[in-house]
């Protein structure tokens, strides 16, 4: 897997660039770069209802529009960060489809961790935790009959260059990058390119194996199991004690009757032990 070299000089984004380092990728290939766009996310879909092969990847150096789980809004300034939206067409259950979300989640976790002074978590089921803070998310759509995925748009965005003062005041105690954690900038195309690197590792191990050949990789990125959490799913909120993630990749808790429940979906708040 290529290193990611830190470096004080940025180089710019354009499709001739991410072309020559995603070259011979089957996931990262044929790339599209866009300086601006609404959603690359938004765009891959377009691709793929165009009938784009599976690869098809859309990488923005800004996004209007972009856009996180549950509908909410992901800042994306122009030359800072990761942007970028891939086209999946796997052969499996449309029922399995959420488990590409964790099989990302640790192909990130695995990018980021060893190369950072401070310890890289995945939060269930779609972030990346830097000491605490948010430095990526994943958002995957899809568009399926009852019986076969036609397509599935998973996108990434990973906060890289940018400095405290460039979130917005409302997030700058809960989210994070690269830069502020390693204390120096990166290189964004090799940041790419290594990302999707594991990104196709893990995805052919989940296309080899199924969930429970991610499963391990996703508990241990995860230090998740034993701890006491609060799950808030539109107006109802559960507490209880995370005993691991099952087969599909659900989470599972004891509540605090002793009950065990399986978390479909729902916001995820760590609490004090």
């Amino acid at each position: 897997m290529e290193r990611i070299i830190r470096t004080p000089v940025a180089t710019p984004l354009s499709e001739e660039r991410l072309a020559a380092v995603m070259a011979g990728m089957k996931l990262g290939f044929p790339v599209r770069y866009f300086p601006e766009i609404d959603s690359t996310n938004l765009q891959a879909w377009r691709l793929a209802g165009e009938g784009a092969p599976e690869g098809t990847t859309v990488v923005a150096d800004t996004q209007i529009r972009g856009r996180g789980r549950l509908n909410r809004s992901w800042v994306s300034p122009p030359g800072a960060n990761i942007y970028a939206s891939v086209v999946l067409r796997p052969r499996i259950d449309p029922a399995a489809a959420p488990q590409l979300t964790l099989l990302a989640g640790v192909a990130v976790a695995e990018l980021l961790s060893g190369r950072l002074p401070t310890g890289v978590k995945i939060k269930w089921p779609n972030d990346i935790l830097i000491a605490g803070k948010k430095v990526c998310g994943i958002l995957s759509e899809m568009r399926a009959t009852a019986a076969a995925i036609d397509f599935i748009i998973l996108g990434i965005g990973i906060n890289v260059n940018m400095d405290r003062e460039d979130f917005e005041p409302s997030l700058q105690e809960t989210a994070t990058s690269l830069k502020i954690a390693a204390g120096a900038s990166f290189d964004r195309l090799k940041v790419i390119s290594a990302l999707f690197s594991c990104l196709e590792k893990w995805y052919w191990i989940f296309l080899a194996r199924g969930f429970p050949g991610v499963r391990e990789a996703w508990l241990r990125h995860a230090d998740i199991v034993g701890r006491p959490i609060r799950v808030v799913f539109k107006k109802d909120a559960q507490t209880g004690v995370v005993t691991g993630i099952d087969a599909d990749g659900t989470l599972v808790m004891k509540d605090t009757e002793g009950i065990v429940r399986r978390v479909i979906a729902g916001d995820i708040h760590l609490l004090k032990e």
